[in-house]
Formats: structure tokens, C-alpha cells, sequence
């Protein structure tokens, strides 16, 4: 079975369920139409919430047919002929059954409307006794009513202590959007995951049950099950941390003030087709409550049963059926970020489904230091397309610990990804009437290898700043002389950007005065490349109250700024 959920604890973590291997075939039954359904696209507020009819509106997506629910007649024919009805899909027009005998079979197979009938998986039917179910969270939430038509992206500058989690961020230029008030306020984030261990009581997501920044919950492996039961995998629990949590001096997410869906798709002790459909509707549903940006720690290549392997000539973005969906996601205006896997030193070797699609966001990783990390899948696609996108870190990454109290390292792409996708909505947060691909390509252009990416970085890490730069209307890589694009913010706390477009490699030196001509900081000699460059003066907010300048001196010039210090 491969390693599909994309992450390793550095130390072992302790087994949390085991099941017995009972099994009976469960089937996905495919429609040929949605003919005489009593859903309407010009009623679009029967299955779609205002704020997904919004984010179609700002984007100009009209509606289509694969927008309108299954028809429900359909569903219940099936039902009456005797197969349970697990969950369905809308994108693919198909359902999900099971407790199917031949007889059942024969039946659905005789109505005129259906398709095709595939088996997906084989059910685990039995529980082992270290997985409780039924047990009751303290702060169970499995809907909560969002119904705003806007995203209310009014910004509230929080000073945040980010502890040992700082590096994860700062290699983004997050801290620095975080200070101007771009904190993910009055965006969605749906995670689709393998569950989310102990999430609803851990002190860590305290500020999000607080805030009522979580919106609820919704299992598609078992319906109507609890996300947070004990027993359940940690692992969503480890990727929501590094988005939304806020454990003061220890770790602080990437965007602790957006709001988040919390939707289980995948069935990590096992490893079957069933979960790519559990993905297209967790999609679905992500789009239906009107999520901003889906993370995805997941992806897919080899099954237990081998029938439904894929293969790298399957990774051309129009095969795979989370692939499919991914991309059907994005063409609704939502923006899909994506790990790209952890197979860069397996035989597979490539990244999976579903990151080769064309409108995913596919993230690999790099160490602290801003190295690549081996584990790190490799691009291209099949067809030729640059894979990864962009990188963040995965390499010794700052989550919440599985053990319930304070915060361990991991590794994995599982992690680079939500570092990303937090980031993602904080950018779409300081721009919000713009386009989820607006967004991807300026997040791209602001990368270290924007002008010569690989199979193995793709574009490079991204620089947030940059990109909110790009998406304010400068033409950044337009520029043919030497610059300062930028130097913010002022007045300034604790830390000092600048953007620097460069003509050559060369030294530059960069220094900080006070109004006496009194030097407060000086970095001399620092090598910066051709093209856009971005520097960061750190840990300043010891200095006094008042006006300061700042100094770049290239080989050719020298640039002069003012700033205040609040």
C-alpha cells in the first residue's frame, strides 16, 4: 500500500486503531443524465450556499450542468433495489453503494438510466476495539450557519509570537502580510483529510472554537461519523495546526484568522479507489458551503487492489478522478493547493494524483535552509507540465503534537502544503475581487526559480510579499533597470521589508540609520541575484519611537528611504 497521506512524525508515533479484514465490495454507479431533476440552475440557492454563488459572481463563473445535485429520483431507485446508498457525486453524476448481492446487481443494472456500475473497494466492516465511534467531542460541530454573500476581508493587524514555528513562515514573507493585517480574516479553508484527532478539545485550536472560526464537519469515509473521535487518524489534526493554530511562543499557523471546514475523506488504514470519489465529494462539498481555497495533504498512485493502479501516463491531468475533481473545483472559483508526495526517493518517484492537475497548486518541500528535501516528489506530468508549483517547508516543520500538548517536528509533504494554502488565503485576503489564478500566477512569479524552474522545485519558494506587489498592479518582471519596488511597512514594529530588482548579480550593501546619521543596523557585502530580490531587517522593535532611513548601495546606485517606527 503506498504512502498516501504525505507526512512522517521524526519520532514513531503510537498505533491508533487497528480493523478487522472482513470485507464485501462496495460499487460506484454511474448516471448517463440528470434528466427531469427537480434542481434548476436558476435556482442555484437550492444547493449551493450564497457564498459559493458569490466567489462564481467575482470571478464571472456561470453556472453549468455538473453544478445541479444528482437526481434524487435516480438515487432512490437505486435505494429501492436493495443497495445501501454510502454517499454521491454531483461532478461525476454517480453514487456510492454497498451491501450489494447479484440480485441488487441485476436490478440497478436494469434501470434505464444508469451507466456503468465499477467496484471501487472492499468495506472494513469490523472495528477494533481501540476505535470508539460513538464518543461525543466537547465541542462538536458538524454545521454552522455562514450564509454571508462577501467575504468580509476587513483587516485587524495582530502582533503574533510565532515561536519555534517562525522559520516555516518567514521563508514566505508570511510574517510580513501578517503584520499589515492579511491574517486569512473572511476566508474559508476546506481541509480534506484522514481526521482529526482530539482537535475539538486541544488548547492549541482554542482561538478557533473561540472565534467560531470552525464551520463544521462532514465524514465521507464513515457518514455521519465524528472527525475527532479517538481512534481516528491525527493526521488532519497535525495539518490544521499549521493554518489555524496559535499556541503563543510555540507555533502560530499561517492563517489564523480565516475560518475552516473540516472534511474526512480518506481512510487511512486502507488504501482503495472509494477514497478518489470520497475526494470529489468532499470537493463537492467544499464548494457547496463556499470554501476559498481547498488544502489537500493527500494524493494517490498504487491500491490495494491492484486493478486500480495507476500509472505515470495516467498523470496527465485529465485521468484521475480526484484529478478531475480538482480541477472541476477550480474551475468554481475555488483555489485547490495540493502536497506533491513523498516519493521522491521511492521507485514511483513522481508526484500523484490529485497534483497533476492543470488549476492545482502543487506543493513540494524544502528544509529549513531553503533546500530541497529527498523525500520530495518529483515532476513532470506525463504531458510535459511543470510539477511541483512552487515549495514551502516539510522538512522538520513546526506542527501540534500528536500527544495533545505543545508541538513536535515532522516531515512530509502533508505539512508544506497547509503552510501554503494558509498562506494562499492570506494573499486572496489582501486582494479578494481577484481570480483564484490570478492568484496562483502571481504566487509563481514571485518564486526563486520563476525564470528557470525544474522537476524538482518547480518555480521555487514563493515570496508573499512579492506576490502582493505583482497582484497591486506593479510589473515586476517587466522591469529592465535596477529598483527598489518597495520598502514596508511604515511605520514599522519589529521588522523591515525591502524588494529590489536587479539587473546583474551583485553585492549590495543594506544599513539602517536614526535622524542623527547614527548607524542601527548595517548587512554589507550580501549577494543578490539578477531579478527580483527581497530582504528582510529583522528584530528592530527595540528601536525608539521615530524616523529612521534606509540605505541600499549597489554597484551602480544608491537607494534612500524613509520610515517611521510606531
Amino acid at each position: 500500500m503506498t504512502k498516501k497521506i504525505f507526512f512522517f512524525i521524526v519520532f514513531a508515533l503510537i498505533a491508533g486503531a487497528t480493523y478487522s479484514q472482513k470485507s464485501a465490495t462496495k460499487f460506484v454507479v454511474k448516471f448517463k443524465d440528470k434528466n427531469n431533476s427537480p434542481y434548476s440552475l436558476s435556482n442555484p440557492s437550492a444547493f449551493l450556499s450564497a457564498k459559493a454563488i458569490t466567489r462564481r459572481a467575482i470571478q464571472n463563473i456561470s453556472l453549468k450542468p455538473n453544478d445541479l445535485p444528482v437526481n434524487p429520483a435516480y438515487i432512490d431507485s437505486v435505494r429501492n433495489a436493495g443497495a445501501t446508498v454510502i454517499t454521491k457525486s454531483k461532478w461525476m453524476n454517480c453514487v456510492i453503494i454497498s451491501n450489494v448481492t447479484p440480485t441488487i446487481m441485476a436490478k440497478i443494472n436494469s434501470l434505464p438510466f444508469v451507466l456503468q456500475v465499477d467496484s471501487v473497494a472492499k468495506t472494513n466492516k469490523g472495528r477494533g476495539k481501540n476505535e470508539i465511534t460513538n464518543s461525543t467531542p466537547k465541542k462538536k460541530v458538524v454545521a454552522v450557519a455562514d450564509n454571508q454573500g462577501t467575504k468580509n476581508t476587513s483587516k485587524e493587524i495582530t502582533t503574533y509570537n510565532y515561536g519555534s514555528g517562525y522559520n516555516q513562515i518567514h521563508m514566505l514573507c508570511g510574517d510580513a502580510l501578517h503584520s499589515q493585517g492579511y491574517d486569512g480574516a473572511g476566508m474559508t479553508i476546506a481541509v480534506l483529510d484522514a481526521g482529526f484527532q482530539n482537535a475539538d478539545t486541544m488548547k492549541v485550536f482554542d482561538s478557533l472554537w473561540v472565534r467560531g472560526q470552525i464551520q463544521g464537519t462532514k465524514d465521507f469515509v464513515n457518514p455521519g461519523g465524528n472527525v475527532f473521535a479517538p481512534g481516528i487518524s491525527t493526521h488532519g489534526m497535525m495539518v490544521l495546526s499549521t493554518m489555524g493554530g496559535n499556541l503563543p511562543g510555540q507555533l502560530v499557523g499561517t492563517a489564523p484568522k480565516a475560518k475552516y471546514w473540516l472534511i474526512r475523506t480518506e481512510d487511512a488504514p486502507s488504501e482503495f479507489f472509494i477514497e478518489e470519489y470520497n475526494w470529489a465529494s468532499g470537493a463537492e462539498f467544499a464548494d457547496s458551503v463556499g470554501a476559498d481555497v481547498i488544502n489537500s495533504s493527500l494524493g494517490y498512485t498504487v491500491f490495494d487492489d491492484g486493478n486500480h493502479n495507476h500509472t505515470y501516463g495516467e498523470l496527465d491531468g485529465n485521468t484521475g478522478i480526484a484529478t478531475i475533481a480538482a480541477d472541476l473545483a477550480a474551475s468554481k472559483g475555488i483555489l485547490v493547493v495540493n502536497s506533491a508526495g513523498n516519493s521522491g526517493n521511492s521507485p514511483w518517484h513522481f508526484i500523484g494524483i490529485p497534483a497533476d492537475g492543470d488549476s492545482v497548486l502543487t506543493i513540494g518541500a524544502v528544509d529549513a535552509a531553503g533546500s530541497f528535501a529527498a523525500f520530495s516528489s518529483f515532476g513532470p506530468t506525463s504531458d510535459g507540465r511543470i510539477k511541483p508549483n512552487v515549495m514551502s517547508q516539510g522538512e522538520q516543520s513546526v506542527v501540534a503534537s500528536p500527544y495533545g500538548g505543545g508541538v513536535v517536528t515532522g516531515n512530509g509533504t502533508s505539512f508544506s502544503s497547509p503552510i501554503m494554502a494558509g498562506m494562499v488565503a492570506c494573499l486572496w485576503q489582501a486582494n479578494p475581487t481577484l481570480g483564484n489564478m490570478q492568484i496562483i500566477d502571481a504566487i509563481q512569479k514571485s518564486a526563486t526559480l520563476f525564470n528557470n524552474p525544474n522537476d524538482s522545485m518547480g518555480y521555487g519558494i514563493p515570496n508573499f510579499c512579492v506576490a502582493n506587489l505583482l497582484l497591486s498592479g506593479l510589473p515586476i518582471h517587466d522591469f529592465d533597470k535596477e529598483g527598489v519596488v518597495n520598502v514596508f511597512p511604515s511605520p514599522f514594529k519589529n521588522n523591515i521589508y525591502l524588494v529590489f530588482n536587479s539587473t546583474d548579480t551583485q553585492t549590495v550593501n543594506i544599513e539602517m540609520f536614526d535622524i542623527t546619521g547614527r548607524s542601527v543596523y548595517n548587512k554589507l557585502n550580501q549577494t543578490r541575484n539578477i531579478g527580483i530580490n527581497y530582504y528582510s531587517i529583522d528584530n528592530i522593535g527595540n528601536l525608539a519611537k521615530g524616523f529612521y532611513v534606509v540605505r541600499l548601495s549597489s554597484k551602480n546606485k544608491v537607494y534612500s528611504t524613509k520610515v517611521m517606527k510606531d
